[in-house]
């Protein structure tokens, strides 16, 4: 089969031919219809993610949507022909979804929303468990909540805006100046992060309360400005990108919690994978019921101009997810 192939960090990815893979026990066979690219699948490319723990050469792709082509032994749940989508390798040592095939653990797999397209369905595997873990397990949100997410229009971002709302909450989101439309396109308060300061939208929007919960996106400064932004006792701030050194003081005067997320863990240990399963048949169920639709870059890319692909979002010159398209 063909694939695109990591074979040094640093350089750009190679097609070629490659061992069709075979589903072992537990697994399922995927033709893989569309791919994701996500900004980690760039740093991964260029080897500046060694939490992502790359065994080279590898198939890169975290993100896939195709049709289950077989099952191997003990899976239940899935027979060959049914529409699928996932999180289902591009790191540590399970090969990703740049391929014509990929054999994933099948409790990563959900059955693809049955409103959506095989390359919308491909943009919301990472993005959507991610703000999942984040807003519904660690901070539950609900009903009543005032919710900030940092990077509304980002991948992640416009995910976590619609989920919350979704689930009830009011919703503030920051962005530039350019993202503004897009964030209140979905429902969410836009906040102009280059002209309007912590304190002021603090005030402006929560009476100097603070945000119930903030989902923050970006890391580095947001999220020690997040710490200053989030409402005193009852406060939670979560964080996909808390990697650098924080003064937790801010949080600690306001007596509120944090948490982290990190999305990749059980791809990595092979601990709670059922759990990423459950997330995407919940998501899917939303999208069904026309609740969450993913942003899409409506550039075109294959197999043969992944490299392309990879530079758009390299360079952040995305308009929405990238998507590669692999079969079909």
């Amino acid at each position: 089969m063909r694939a695109a192939v990591l074979r040094e960090f640093g350089v750009p990815l190679e097609v070629d031919e490659i061992d069709q893979p075979t589903a072992r026990v537990g697994q399922v066979l995927v033709r893989v219809v569309a791919s994701g690219v996500n900004p980690l699948d760039t740093k991964i490319q260029a080897g500046k993610a060694p939490h992502a723990r790359i065994q080279l050469p590898a198939v890169l792709g975290l993100d896939l949507a195709g049709v289950v082509a077989a099952v191997g032994p003990d899976v239940t749940g899935f027979e060959p022909g049914d529409e699928v989508y996932g999180l289902g390798g591009g790191v540590g040592d399970l090969p990703g979804s740049l391929a014509e095939y990929a054999a994933v653990d099948a409790r990563l797999l959900a059955r693809k929303p049955r409103t959506l397209s095989m390359r919308e369905a491909a943009a919301l595997p990472l993005a959507a468990i991610t703000s999942w873990e984040g807003l519904v397990d660690r901070a539950g949100v609900r009903t009543g909540h005032k919710v900030l997410v940092h990077g509304g229009a980002g991948g992640v971002g416009h995910v976590g805006v619609q989920l919350a709302r979704a689930r009830g909450a009011e919703v503030y989101a920051t962005g530039a100046p350019t993202s503004m439309g897009a964030i209140e396109s979905l429902g969410a308060v836009p906040i102009d992060y280059t002209s309007t300061s912590v304190e002021e939208y603090v005030e402006r929007y929560t009476a100097g309360e603070g945000f119930d919960i903030i989902s923050d996106n970006v890391g580095g400064a947001t999220l020690d400005a997040s710490f200053a932004a989030v409402r005193p006792y009852h406060g939670h701030v979560v964080s996909a990108l808390g990697w650098g050194s924080h003064s937790l003081a801010p949080l600690s005067f306001r007596g509120a919690t944090y948490s982290g997320v990190f999305t990749l863990l059980p791809m990595l240990t092979g601990r709670g994978r059922e759990h990423q399963g459950e997330i995407l048949r919940e998501v899917a169920a939303l999208a069904d019921a026309g609740a969450l639709r993913p942003r899409l870059d409506p550039r075109p890319f294959t197999l043969d101009t992944v490299v392309d692909a990879h530079r758009l979002v390299a360079d952040g010159a995305s308009d929405g997810k990238v998507i590669v398209d692999i079969d079909g």
